[in-house]
């Protein structure tokens, strides 16, 4: 299978209507060419009509879709008919082309090996080299995948300068974090203070119950001394 960079190999097939499609014509455009192994296949059949319906997506890109297969053109037309396909089908009957983009390979199928083509795709751009490939295919969502990368392909780029821009708002976050947690922790020294306060007033209460209990005592002391006297 060629390479993205390489130059798609001369070709002059016709479509079904037998319409002569080249290369040389079709220089100067973007183009798809995908390759698949038959007409009227149930995976072919839902890769075309996959493209079918993406149609007006793909004009919009000024990209032009063209299905390559060894059928040829009086299939290709049935297959059209059938299935109201909207775009150019390349009869190749000779492998040419399927050779040449190097899509005609070695297959198994229980247990049996034998020649056949690969479902691939090919983006080439306008200067007839190939842009982007596909040799794995999901036939019911190719048509959107290859859509998807006309579309978005280049943007891919952007992805890292934003996620590199979050990265100083989530360090300047955690910087004005800190103050708070300092605010929060000040309540200690005053907590502390709380408790030297009452650490004071134990020794004054001490003192006041024994400044009582002396003055307790002295009267006690005097009443007897003047009992006494009055005995007398």
């Amino acid at each position: 299978m060629l390479a993205i960079g390489q130059a798609v190999p001369a070709f002059n097939l016709v479509n079904q209507r037998g319409e002569s499609i080249s290369s040389a014509a079709l220089k100067g455009h973007r183009y798809v060419l995908y390759f698949y192994p038959k007409d009227d296949t149930p995976g072919c059949t839902k890769e075309a009509c996959g493209f079918r319906d993406a149609l007006p997506a793909f004009n919009a890109k000024t990209t032009r879709i063209f299905g390559i297969s060894a059928d040829d053109q009086r299939a290709h037309a049935k297959f059209v008919d059938k299935y109201g396909l909207n775009f150019d089908l390349l009869a190749d009957p000779e492998r040419k082309l399927i050779e040449a983009m190097g899509v005609w390979v070695e297959k198994s199928m229980y247990g049996k090996k034998y020649m056949g083509i690969l479902r691939a795709t090919f983006v080439i751009n306008a200067a007839g080299n190939i842009e982007k490939s596909w040799d794995k295919v999901d036939t019911a969502t190719h048509a959107n995948d290859v859509l998807s990368y006309l579309q978005d392909g280049a943007s891919t780029s952007v992805a890292p300068a934003k996620s590199g821009a979050k990265k100083p708002i989530a360090k300047t976050v955690s910087r004005a974090a800190k103050p708070a947690d300092s605010k929060t922790a000040k309540p200690k020294p005053a907590a502390k203070a709380v408790t030297k306060t009452a650490a004071l007033k134990k020794p004054l209460a001490k003192k006041a119950v024994k400044a009582v209990a002396k003055k307790t005592t002295a009267k006690t002391t005097g009443a007897k001394a003047s009992g006494k006297t009055k005995t007398r």
